[in-house]
C-alpha cells in the first residue's frame, strides 16, 4: 500500500514538473512583456495635468497624502499600475500613487534637475556642432515633441530646438518617439 501512494505522489509530482515545463516558456514571456494592466507600456513618462495632485502612500484614497505637486507638466515615470491608480517615481526617485485621470500622455521633461548650475546647450539642430540658439538652467520645464539619434527636440516659453536627451529627465536615454 505504501509502495503504491509513493509511486502516485512520483507520478503526481512528475505530471506536475511536466505542466510547469511546458507553461514555462509562456511564463518567460509574460514576464518580459512590460504591458500594464492599462494596456501601456510599464515602466513610461506621462505629465501631471493638474496643478495640484496628490501623491499617496497607497492606490487608494484611504492612503495618506505623501506630498503634493504644485505644478501641471511635470514629467513623472509610471512604474507600476493597480486599477485606476499608478505609482509613480519623480526625478528625485520618490515614489507614489496618483490618480490616473490626474496624468497626461502629454510628453514633457526637466533640463538636467540633478545639477545646481551648469547650463544645458540648445542647438539649432540635433547635432553636437549646431548653432547654440540659448542655454538653459536646471530645472527648466519644456516639452518633448521628438527623439532620436541622442537628440531631443523641445519647446517651452521663449525657447525651441533640440538637446542632448542624456540632459533630460522624462525620455529615457536612446528612446526614440515623432
Amino acid at each position: 500500500m505504501i509502495g503504491s501512494t509513493s509511486k502516485s505522489v512520483m507520478k503526481l509530482l512528475a505530471g506536475l514538473c511536466l505542466s510547469l515545463l511546458l507553461f514555462v516558456p509562456e511564463l518567460a514571456q509574460a514576464q518580459a512583456t512590460k504591458t500594464g494592466p492599462s494596456g501601456y507600456p510599464l515602466p513610461r513618462f506621462v505629465s501631471l495635468k493638474s496643478d495640484r495632485v496628490n501623491v499617496r502612500l497607497g492606490p487608494s484614497r484611504e492612503h495618506d497624502i505623501a506630498w503634493t505637486f504644485v505644478k501641471s507638466g511635470l514629467p513623472v515615470e509610471i512604474i507600476q499600475e493597480f486599477d485606476n491608480w499608478r505609482r509613480i517615481r519623480d526625478w528625485e526617485g520618490k515614489e507614489g500613487w496618483v490618480f490616473h485621470s490626474l496624468l497626461s500622455g502629454r510628453r514633457t521633461a526637466l533640463v538636467t534637475p540633478w545639477e545646481k548650475s551648469n547650463r544645458t546647450p540648445l542647438r539649432q539642430r540635433s547635432k553636437s556642432d549646431a548653432i547654440i540658439v540659448a542655454e538653459l538652467d536646471p530645472f527648466v520645464l519644456a516639452t518633448v515633441t521628438e527623439c532620436s539619434g541622442g537628440w531631443c527636440k523641445v519647446q517651452g516659453e521663449g525657447f525651441e530646438g533640440w538637446l542632448d536627451q542624456t540632459r533630460l529627465f522624462g525620455v529615457y536615454p536612446d528612446e526614440l518617439f515623432e
